[in-house]
């Protein structure tokens, strides 16, 4: 009998992965969580029915929401990373010669301790002396670190539960807050195509905080649509104004100095949500 993992993306709307086998399954005080290996995107990792990483595409997301906020900023050295249990954002970040300190928050620590386990291509720099980890809520955190941070990675996951909280105008004030006066902060902001009214409302707030706001977009294939979007927030650099030339050289997959440009360069249906 053949086993799937399917996660219901909308009421619509399924994405269905072949099963080879169940490495783990627990309930933790926050979700529910299994690892699973699958014909098609390799080891996976699941909260609450709803697909969170896979060792398949997993490198185009964690590029992304790292290295063009990064590469943005002239020298970051104090970097936050909320959420992100599997620790892939952590691992890009920590490529950047000018990091000091990596400051990783996480809600449930289970999740990390599964990601080092199960996904030790993902999680590799989790031990990295650079790294602190923090089991606590990310909202909390930056409220009680101000003018800390260069800059804040907001590795969230979908807006329901304990984690629609970190999509309010409110935490993006803390946030704005938290950073550095020349601080950058990005956070994963869903599918133009299925959550085109979340991402206007999104824009708007963050836009409405910070002078400069942009919008990029990435190719995901396990997340809903495909089509993935991310934004950011600056006080002062714009990713757009980044010479190229100048980005350093980093073992990646998908980013490059070229898709730094290339990703702001939005298609007129996304363009429309921001107006």
């Amino acid at each position: 009998m053949a086993l799937w993992v399917k996660e219901q993306q909308t009421d619509n709307l399924a994405l269905s992965c072949r099963v080879s086998k169940v490495l783990h399954r627990e309930k933790t005080p926050f979700q529910d969580m299994a690892v699973v290996d699958t014909l098609q995107y390799g080891r996976m990792l699941v909260l609450d029915n709803i697909i969170q990483t896979t060792v398949g595409d997993e490198f185009v997301y964690h590029e992304m929401i790292t290295h063009v906020a990064l590469n943005t900023h002239p020298s970051p050295k104090r970097v936050l990373v909320i959420g992100g249990g599997d620790g892939g954002a952590v691992r890009e970040i920590v490529k950047h010669t000018s990091i000091e300190k990596v400051v990783h928050c996480e809600i449930d620590g289970a999740v990390i301790e599964v990601a080092k386990k199960y996904l030790p291509e993902i999680s590799c720099a989790l031990d990295n002396p650079k790294v602190e980890i923090i089991i606590d809520d990310g909202i909390k955190h930056v409220r009680e670190n101000k003018q800390t941070y260069d800059v804040i990675v907001v590795d969230s996951p979908d807006p329901i539960g304990p984690a629609e909280g970190l999509f309010s105008a409110g935490f993006y004030e803390d946030l704005a807050a938290a950073l550095k006066d020349d601080g950058i902060f990005v956070a994963q902001t869903e599918s133009p195509f299925i959550n085109r009214d979340l991402i206007p409302r999104l824009y708007r707030d963050i836009a409405g905080i910070f002078p400069i706001t942009r919008l990029f977009l990435a190719n995901v294939p396990t997340y809903p649509g495909g089509l993935w979007s991310f934004t950011m927030g600056s006080k002062k650099y714009d990713p757009l104004g980044v010479d190229r030339k100048k980005i350093p050289e980093l073992k990646t997959r998908y980013y490059s100095p070229a898709i730094h440009q290339a990703c702001f360069v939005l298609p007129p249906f996304v363009q429309e949500l921001l107006k």
